[in-house]
This record gives structure tokens, sequence and C-alpha cells, in this order.
């Protein structure tokens, strides 16, 4: 009923940035809490990010606050992350997610996901 298709990843040097973008269709006059999570290889997904349907409320993870920034328009259905300072420990895939409520949104339990864009990191 969702779908969510991420944009923006590539390859940055050591403290560059990169804005993702994840656009949504289908249900899109639902509320959703939106948010960002990333996965590496051999270790369990990772929240990164997240951010209310208003968006006037935002949580992040302790490893990215204050160099990564999550917003949304919604008049066009996009969530984004902005990347600052960036790290090679943040290479991932970056994956969009979408939730139907506001409780418990720094955990795993969101309703939709989408495939994710690669992030890479280089030193």
């Amino acid at each position: 009923q969702v779908q969510l298709v991420e944009s923006g990843g590539g390859l940055v040097q050591a403290g560059g940035s990169l804005r993702l973008s994840c656009e949504a269709s289908g249900r899109t006059g639902i509320a959703y809490t939106m948010g960002w999570f990333r996965q590496v290889p051999g270790k369990e997904r990772e929240f990164v990010a997240t951010i209310n349907w208003s968006g006037r409320s935002t949580y992040y993870a302790d490893s990215v606050k204050g160099r990564f920034t999550i917003s949304r328009d919604n008049a066009k259905n996009t969530v984004y992350l902005e990347m600052n300072s960036l790290d090679p420990e943040d290479t991932a895939v970056y994956v969009c997610a979408g939730k139907r409520t506001w409780i418990e949104v720094t955990g795993q339990k969101y309703d939709y996901w989408g495939q994710g864009t690669q992030v890479t990191v280089s030193s």
C-alpha cells in the first residue's frame, strides 16, 4: 500500500556531506512517522533518525547526533536525511521506513521499508 524509494547515496570522502531522499507513494495521505536506518554486513540494522508526521519532533542515534538532520516535506511526500562530517564508520546501506504511530520510534518495528541506498565514505 505504501512504497518507499530512497535516492541520493553514493561515494563521498571523509568529512564530506550527502543528502538522502525517500519518496513515498501509495497511501500518501496517511500521517506517518518516518525513520532512517542503516545496515552494515555482519551487523544488525541500526536506528539512525526519526521524525513525526508534522516534522516537529525528531530523535537521533547518539552516533549521528549533531551531524545528521532529518526533515520532511509532506507536500512532496518526501523525507530527507542530511549527513554532514561523514566518517568511514557511516558507510552502510541507508533504508527509509514508515510507521503508523509515534511510539517506540527508535526501535525496529516499522510498517513499511524501502530497499535502501548505498553510502560509502572513503578515508
